[in-house]
């Protein structure tokens, strides 16, 4: 089963990485939404919130669909459609049609994104070695991918709706490429249909405000670097759409050089370090006039941030009574910041000033190094990801189980547990 394995783990490095394409292409290309919309920052606010409302409402689904027809189809269909799901806005001719547009954007992306995620913790368990923070760099590798197409589109001034479309086809056949080498895995023989909603653990509480913060200031600067470099530093479109470009490439070298960077100075001191350089990257954007200075401090707030996430899923995991009902607790909360940064950011900035929101922005990263203490690993135990019991020795003896569901399933099929809800910290 090695080689199979690696095959999984290849496939879903690339199903990320299509995750992270279809976001990159749309955040680069937000300003000429908003300028052919002829949008207000609060009405462009209101429909930024609209992907994080239909995600929200939508992922409890996504574990559904996983348990009743298994976890590659499920991730493959759902891709899918969050592809095809990267043209809509563009192509609506109004505020109640992007609104509209958005949330069925957003519904595919939160479904996918659990599906993915739970493909990954499988894959790790059978690897019995971690590789989850290689997964979320090949997201941001992917998201820097789609927006230096973005920033090659905005710069030749091509219509977004042509732009949009051709990316959706392009990401939809790779994306079908992979999906093939994905582990067919099923729920264990007998296992509920998970629940809709799970409260977060208290024992989670504090870690879910650290990965709260980070998520708040990752979704402000993904979804308003662009605007921000255009109208505060007076960028033209393509230095606009680099803005964005240059934040995910620092949040990609940072988390694919995440583990090394966490063995050599712990989960603690790497939230503090980062959270410190991210906020000496909010006061370079606040203070930022040119649109160099501007996309310097997005540089910078994209490596401090990269790395907080991804250490919050793996603290929640290990402070649980079970890794899946820590991971959800965490993801719980960290994508409400998800739900809220964009649309409050907008929100916020019409009623003062971009430059003062982004101040506001910083001193949440500095919570973060405050909360940061809650990522120590308790007693000790070094906070390394372990497979969990007979994870790791699923393979082609172990069979689905038998009955009507058992029998509709081929011999070759995966039965392994899925987790709630494990969303990409991002």
């Amino acid at each position: 089963m090695s080689n199979d394995n690696q095959r999984a783990r290849l496939a879903i490095a690339a199903v990320f990485a299509v995750h992270g394409a279809v976001g990159g292409s749309m955040a680069t290309r937000i300003p000429w939404l908003q300028d052919h919309l002829q949008l207000g920052p609060a009405a462009l606010g209101a429909a930024l919130f609209c992907p994080a409302v239909g995600a929200f409402f939508a992922m409890p689904m996504a574990g559904r669909l996983v348990h009743r027809y298994g976890g590659r189809a499920a991730t493959r269909v759902l891709l899918a459609l969050w592809c095809a799901a990267l043209a809509l806005p563009m192509l609506s001719p109004g505020l109640p049609w992007l609104c509209a547009a958005f949330l069925v954007y957003g519904a595919a992306a939160g479904m996918c994104d659990v599906t993915m995620n739970a493909q990954g913790v499988i894959v790790e368990r059978r690897l019995e070695r971690s590789i989850m923070s290689g997964l979320h760099g090949m997201w941001s590798m992917g998201s820097l991918a789609g927006a230096g197409a973005g920033v090659v589109a905005a710069q030749a001034g091509i219509d977004a709706r042509v732009h949009h479309s051709v990316m959706a086809l392009v990401l939809l056949a790779v994306g079908a490429v992979a999906g093939r080498r994905l582990l067919d895995t099923w729920p264990e023989p007998g296992e509920q249909a998970p629940p809709r909603f799970a409260a977060p653990p208290r024992a989670i509480l504090a870690i879910g405000a650290v990965g709260f913060c980070a998520t708040f200031v990752e979704g402000a600067s993904m979804n308003w670097a662009a605007v921000y470099a255009k109208d505060v530093t007076g960028a033209g479109p393509g230095a606009a759409a680099a803005g964005y470009a240059v934040f995910a490439l620092a949040m990609a070298v940072t988390r694919l050089a995440g583990d090394l960077i966490v063995r050599r100075l712990g989960p603690v001191a790497t939230v503090r370090a980062g959270g410190l350089l991210a906020a000496f990257g909010g006061v370079v954007i606040v203070m930022a006039r040119t649109p160099l200075l501007g996309i310097t401090g997005f540089a910078l707030l994209g490596l401090g941030v990269a790395v907080i996430v991804p250490l919050c899923f793996a603290a929640g995991g290990n402070a649980a009574a079970t890794p899946s009902l820590g991971i959800a607790g965490v993801a719980t909360i960290t994508y409400l910041a998800g739900l809220v940064a964009p649309a409050a950011t907008g929100w916020i900035a019409d009623v003062t000033s971009l430059p003062a929101t982004f101040g506001m922005i910083t001193a949440i990263t500095l919570a973060a190094v405050v909360l940061a203490g809650a990522l120590r690993p308790a007693g000790g135990a070094g906070g390394r990801s372990r497979p969990e019991a007979g994870a790791g020795a699923a393979g082609p003896g172990r069979r689905p189980g038998r009955g009507r569901a058992g029998s509709a399933r081929r011999a070759g099929r995966t039965s392994s547990p899925c987790p709630r809800s494990a969303v990409a910290g991002r």
